[in-house]
């Protein structure tokens, strides 16, 4: 059904007072409640309910809310439901006129309701909070004439990739897969694909390559073998075990040098990245463009791609994505040296790139080429405090919820201190008003 609302009495309860009479109305949290646009929120995603069937969704202003405060602190689906039944400013942000004093949804409530939303509703909550800084004056069509633009890497959350810890795991899954299905297998090597691992890991550890390999060997015919027993025995797999199948196979025949590899079981989207570091050589995920302005540094545009593509070829998506999220077009874009070659596939913008010889540029440009330095810290923060570093989202579209929830985040962060510092400001100015108008005998 569709979602339900958080009813607004407009009157006190006998037994309780309303959060509104108790709470500081100069927070910033309790500022920024009252800002955003949470109709907005209810139509888009009104449509995607069905009216008569089923229990009765959760509201739209508490799961977005959730969602906010979530990537705002680095909290987890788990962390951010136990500390919004605790926080009052979090509660009020969420919509609720009383203290709350039980849990007013299950965190795999967020899991589901991401899923329902998709990247495209994940879009429209990062463009709801660059909506929210241009109704306060925070972001203006001045700060999209310039905007730097750079990519990382969001790493997934697996295991470091090896042969042999991919054999294994993709045995137990067919196995498994076997059992559920009732599909009598000849031998599971449970037991003995275990028990080789650990030499495995054991022998590499004491650099005993020789014996490693061996053992390597034979997880890789255990999972040979499992294969082929379920491959005689269920000619007509489902969907499910169809695709593990698929996958077991690509896992078996692939080569060191070879292309598109499997570097996970449960996450075969990941890719091997190469970004020229010295203390992270190769970097498992996906990557991520960012779009910042050079005035200000709010993102206006981030999402994740896939595929590894040179970094040139994700600027024309990155920018119009900036310009259908702001509403106005970027009109000089600072980049890297890795977006040579693509300047003139984009005529709507002049990009810049650092050139060796600074002789010759004009003084305005180099001060503009200097900050785009500025988004390497945008993309820092966004890892260390907003759940870029590590995606724990399934599939390709949580990679892509994850990175604009990030960039979410980031903003909100930005709006807070905006809020903090206009209060703070408005507060200065009382209490000189107050000391210019007191008795000199007080002073």
């Amino acid at each position: 059904m569709t979602p339900q609302k958080i009813l607004d009495s407009g009157q006190n309860d006998f037994y309780r007072s309303r959060l509104d009479r108790i709470l500081n109305d100069k927070h910033p949290l309790f500022v920024l409640a009252d800002q955003i646009d949470w109709k907005a929120f209810e139509e888009e995603f009104g449509a995607l309910f069905v009216e008569h069937k089923g229990r009765p969704g959760l509201p739209v202003r508490l799961v977005v809310g959730l969602h906010y405060l979530k990537y705002t602190f680095n909290e987890s689906d788990e962390s951010v439901v136990d500390r919004f039944l605790e926080n009052p400013y979090w509660q009020y942000f969420c919509g609720y006129e009383f203290f709350q004093h039980k849990l007013p949804l299950d965190p795999s409530s967020l899991v589901r309701w991401r899923k329902r939303i998709g990247p495209k509703g994940g879009e429209k909550l990062l463009q709801e909070t660059l909506e929210t800084a241009k109704r306060k004056r925070l972001l203006t069509k001045s700060h999209m004439h310039r905007v730097n633009v750079d990519t990382t890497v969001q790493e997934k959350a697996i295991a470091f990739p090896t042969d042999a810890r991919l054999y294994h795991k993709m045995r137990r899954t067919l196995v498994r897969d076997a059992q559920d299905r009732g599909i009598p297998l000849r031998q599971s090597y449970t037991r003995k694909s275990k028990t080789a691992l650990f030499k495995q890991g054991r022998y590499s550890h004491a650099r005993q390559m020789k014996r490693a390999r061996r053992e390597t060997r034979k997880l890789r015919t255990y999972l040979g073998r499992v294969d082929r027993d379920i491959q005689r025995k269920c000619p007509h797999p489902d969907h499910e075990l169809q695709n593990h199948l698929a996958l077991a196979e690509r896992i078996f025949h692939q080569k060191q040098k070879d292309k598109n590899k499997v570097y996970s079981v449960h996450a075969p989207e990941v890719e091997c990245i190469s970004k020229g570091k010295v203390h992270k050589r190769y970097e498992f995920g996906c990557k991520v463009p960012i779009v910042s302005t050079s005035r200000g540094n709010w993102i206006v545009g981030m999402d994740a791609v896939h595929g590894n593509p040179y970094d040139g070829h994700t600027l024309k998506r990155s920018l119009t994505q900036a310009a259908r999220l702001t509403g106005w077009q970027p009109l000089k874009a600072y980049c890297d040296r890795g977006y040579r070659g693509v300047s003139q596939s984009i005529p709507d913008v002049e990009i810049h790139l650092p050139k060796g010889k600074k002789k010759g540029l004009k003084r305005s440009v180099l001060k503009w080429l200097k900050r785009r330095s500025a988004i390497e810290p945008i993309i820092g923060h966004t890892k260390s405090d907003n759940r870029l570093e590590r995606n724990h989202l399934q599939g390709k579209d949580g990679d892509r919820m994850n990175a604009m929830l990030a960039g979410c985040g980031f903003n909100m962060r930005k709006l807070i201190k905006a809020f903090l510092s206009l209060i703070s400001r408005w507060l200065f100015s009382i209490k000189n008003r107050n000391l210019s108008i007191a008795p000199i005998g007080i002073l």
